[in-house]
């Protein structure tokens, strides 16, 4: 235990001592995650809030012919702009986001009880667009619905008939249930800030070794290389629970910015269900650490290390992706599987269900059973002397 010890307060200082690589792994991991979802959730959902308040401006092509429905439009916050010329040069010129076209047989149609024609001129690919589109579909379409409704009781008929079915939706959901909608995505940052927060600790203490040439004279020192590893393994993952525990209370802190209220919201995110998160992470930081250590330990230089352990953050999000696309509930199999497991029981913990404790230790057992394996492995590698080609 002394040489393990003596091993990991050697790394620790080390990287304490290098301010580029402490500033990365303990600011730079911990805290993009948070103020980015911050700031774009933020932005994005005050800019919706704010159009659905907002009057929207329509141009039109002949508003002449339809003056019942210019009338209806502008009841409906809808601002009528006369435009002359072809639409659909204005639209694809970027002059204009929409352009609504009301042909000249409109009134005759209409009159005749025909579908009147109408033309909405839209570049579907603006993705900037396609919220003042959807507004005017909808208020056309309830145009649409009134008329029609008018129609019917002109001619005695209830316009009931047309609805045999009355659906009505009850929704069972939460205030925080509902949240997670958007709160999905604290996962993701806090699995890469956990492997962010320990991987240039574990580039440094492998291939950084190599590249400084002091990896001869650390092996040939009378301490056994399993201690040396697994020193090595529990510094690396020291930081990254630094890491993940700057995490959570940098969303406790960036969340409260998040205007989820105005969307009949309710962030679940108390002090308590932060450190619950945290604790369900601490399996996973084992895993990292053993993970991040076994690739280090095949790479030959600092760059090389680099390169495989960034491409490594990817493959912990690979089965959320997998479950997600797929749909699947949790269920104890799937405690089983590292990050996914995490992943499960974070969503439950941020939607405030009740937590089945079987597959917490479903999850704790499994992931750190396998990350020890891992552990193991890379102790392993470290003690062969093909490590030092």
């Amino acid at each position: 235990m002394h040489a393990i010890v003596a091993v990991f307060r050697k790394e620790v200082l080390d990287n304490v001592r290098d301010r580029r690589t402490l500033m990365s792994s303990l600011l730079f991991a911990p805290l993009f995650g948070p103020i980015v979802f911050a700031l774009a959730i933020s932005v994005s959902l005050l800019s919706q809030i704010s159009d659905l308040d907002e009057a929207l401006s329509l141009p039109v092509v002949g508003a002449a012919n339809a003056p019942n429905l210019m009338m209806f439009l502008e009841r409906q916050n809808v601002i009528i702009e006369d435009v002359v010329g072809d639409p659909e040069t204005l639209v694809k010129s970027g002059d204009l986001e929409l352009v609504l076209v009301v042909p000249d047989d409109y009134p005759d149609r209409f009159r005749a009880t025909e579908p009147a024609p109408l033309q909405l001129v839209a570049d579907e690919s603006n993705v900037t667009d396609r919220k003042s589109v959807g507004r005017a579909e909808a208020l056309l379409s309830a145009y649409g619905s009134q008329i029609g409704a008018l129609r019917l009781q002109v001619r005695g008929i209830s316009p009931l008939l047309v609805s045999p079915l009355a659906i009505s939706k009850v929704d069972v959901s939460t205030r925080e249930g509902r949240a997670i909608l958007i709160l999905g995505m604290v996962t993701y940052f806090l699995l890469f800030a956990a492997l962010l927060g320990g991987m240039y600790l574990a580039i440094d203490a492998t291939a950084g070794e190599r590249d400084r040439n002091s990896l001869e004279s650390l092996l040939a020192l009378p301490v056994a290389r399993r201690d040396l590893m697994i020193g090595k393994i529990c510094a690396t993952a020291l930081f990254m629970l630094m890491s993940v525990a700057i995490c959570v209370t940098a969303f406790y802190f960036g969340i409260k910015f998040v205007p989820l209220e105005r969307l009949d919201m309710t962030a679940n995110y108390t002090v308590g269900v932060g450190l619950k998160i945290f604790l369900v992470l601490v399996p996973y930081v084992v895993f990292g650490a053993g993970l991040m250590m076994i690739v280090a330990t095949f790479t030959r230089t600092h760059k090389e290390a680099q390169t495989y352990l960034s491409l490594l953050l990817a493959v912990p999000t690979m089965p959320i992706l997998f479950a997600a696309v797929m749909g699947l509930r949790p269920s104890t199999g799937l405690m089983a599987v590292p990050s996914l497991g995490q992943h499960l029981l974070i969503t439950d913990i941020l939607k405030d269900e009740p937590v089945t404790w079987s597959w917490v230790v479903v999850c704790a057992v499994a992931t750190t059973a396998i990350g020890l394996l891992l552990c193991y492995v890379a102790t392993t590698r470290y003690s062969r002397e093909s490590i030092l080609l």
